[in-house]
């Protein structure tokens, strides 16, 4: 299975020449909620399973959703 690394690139509305690189870090789901505790598993970096339909959305390292994982936002001029 080939794991792929989603990087998304968003161009500002406020200056034609600068952009936004949004990428997903860290998991920060908690799978010990139920029982009042807190656990994380561990995943440092948001892989998409597929790059196609709803894989896209999914992480191939740790199988919850890419919401669960830390966005950053980069600002950069062109």
């Amino acid at each position: 299975m080939k794991k792929r690394q989603v990087v998304v690139v968003v161009k500002s509305n406020n200056s034609s020449s600068s952009r936004n690189i949004i990428r997903y870090g860290e998991c920060q789901k908690n799978h010990a909620a139920y029982s009042g505790g807190y656990a994380v598993d561990g995943c440092t970096e948001f892989m998409a399973i597929s790059s196609t339909g709803e894989g896209v959305l999914t992480c191939a390292a740790c199988g919850c959703h890419r919401n669960f994982h830390k966005r950053t936002v980069q600002s950069t001029s062109s």
